[in-house]
């Protein structure tokens, strides 16, 4: 676990970040299998902050490996998004909650105990239609909700449930910069100066040139970002201890591949793609792959279509391929690969102080249906139905002891 120590000097503690051992495949420590079709379940297994399409897992004690997992109340629409806030204890209760976008009804905010409603953020469009946004974002200080949806973000003050204030994201007569379609994804980045910080915005809108960034102090974007895949954003995330380095992750063509962009240098070239090893099973597809990055900025983290986890070493491709005189993309393999679950892996979580993972899978399979076949056959043929090869959370131990062989 990360450990704080003290100075040479008497003066600051310096800290130790969690170390990993990629070795070898790390040992697996507590498994859950989800049914999507029980109702409300408690489960005494490990917990990380991720999300499914009905079951949330929340944070429980992180010196013990538990999982505690709820399902999210049966809603009539499909959940779009979701995000936990970002001081989220259950040993504070104030901040114990997270919000979620269900589809034509307003962002709600959540608390993690019960599920119960706190508050509510309501989004209209000029049809006076409730939209919901397609990706959630709290900044730096967690005062501000940011929404993103069609061709624009909406900013909410998080203690004034209600209303908030619509800033477009399409080009302008001031700035010919601008993202058209829905804003898939959102992220600020750690780095905050002199009261202003900065946010990255990504759009499903397939071209080269989908991420913008703007300042929470100005509507118009800064700069856009190319040399992307001809693809839809999924995901964005600063590197915690590198601020100024982006990474994307998109479907469609850009499946199994994560770009990186150091927002300092070249905007139009990315540094690095971080590229899953090929396999016949991993093919284009709409299916988000959540990455994530340990607290040091040390590895990134993502699962693919096979079931694999990969992990990549970040000291040594953000050092070694990008230099300020401009070189090539890097094209970067994982560190360690390893078979975490046997369907697609849609979400990886890294504990902030152990050197534990998380991991949940989970797709829909549909049957093959011959049309030739008779009326009967095809009646009872569950080709509407599809199946789930494998529902589950999985918690994975890197350290040099593992907790279970």
């Amino acid at each position: 676990m990360s450990v704080i120590t003290e100075n040479t000097t008497g003066e600051y503690p310096t800290w130790i970040p969690v170390q990993f051992n990629l070795k070898t495949s790390p040992a697996l420590s507590a498994k859950h299998v989800l049914n999507p079709d029980l109702e409300l379940e408690e489960s005494n297994n490990f917990g990380l902050q991720m999300v499914l399409p009905s079951y949330v897992i929340v944070k429980t004690t992180p010196s013990a490996p538990f999982i505690r997992t709820f399902q999210v109340p049966r809603r009539p629409s499909p959940i779009l998004d979701f995000l936990w806030y970002p001081t989220a204890s259950p040993y504070d209760p104030a901040t114990f909650c997270f919000v979620a976008s269900v589809r034509e009804c307003p962002v709600k905010l959540l608390d993690a105990t019960d599920g119960r409603l706190r508050a509510s953020y309501s989004i209209v469009d000029h049809r006076e239609r409730q939209v919901a946004p397609h990706s959630l974002a709290f900044n730096l200080t967690a005062q501000r909700l940011y929404c993103g949806f069609e061709n624009a973000i909406e900013i909410f003050d998080v203690s004034r449930p209600g209303e908030g204030v619509r800033q477009n994201t399409t080009p302008s007569k001031k700035s010919k910069d601008g993202l058209k379609g829905i804003i898939s994804a959102l992220a600020f980045s750690p780095s905050y100066n002199g009261g202003e910080s900065f946010y990255a915005a990504g759009t499903f809108s397939p071209n080269g040139s989908n991420i913008a960034m703007f300042s929470d102090e100005r509507e118009e974007p800064l700069f856009l970002l190319g040399g992307g895949p001809y693809a839809g954003v999924t995901q964005l995330q600063f590197n915690p201890m590198r601020p100024h380095i982006l990474y994307a992750a998109y479907r469609g063509q850009g499946t199994g591949q994560i770009y990186s962009w150091d927002v300092r240098l070249d905007m139009g070239q990315p540094c690095n793609i971080y590229q899953v090893p090929s396999s016949p099973s991993i093919k284009p597809t709409n299916q988000k792959f959540r990455f994530d990055i340990d607290a040091a900025g040390q590895f990134l983290s993502v699962g693919d279509q096979a079931g694999r986890v990969s992990v990549f070493n970040l000291n040594d491709s953000e050092d070694a391929v990008r230099h300020e005189s401009g070189s090539l993309t890097g094209h970067l393999s994982p560190e360690l690969q390893f078979q975490a679950h046997d369907d697609a892996v849609g979400s990886v979580s890294i504990h902030p102080s152990q050197p534990i993972f998380a991991t949940a899978s989970g797709s829909r399979h549909f049957l093959s249906y011959d049309g030739n076949s008779d009326s009967s056959d095809a009646e009872d043929n569950p080709r509407q139905c599809p199946i789930v090869k494998d529902s589950s959370i999985k918690v994975w131990d890197f350290s040099d002891t593992k907790l279970m062989q």
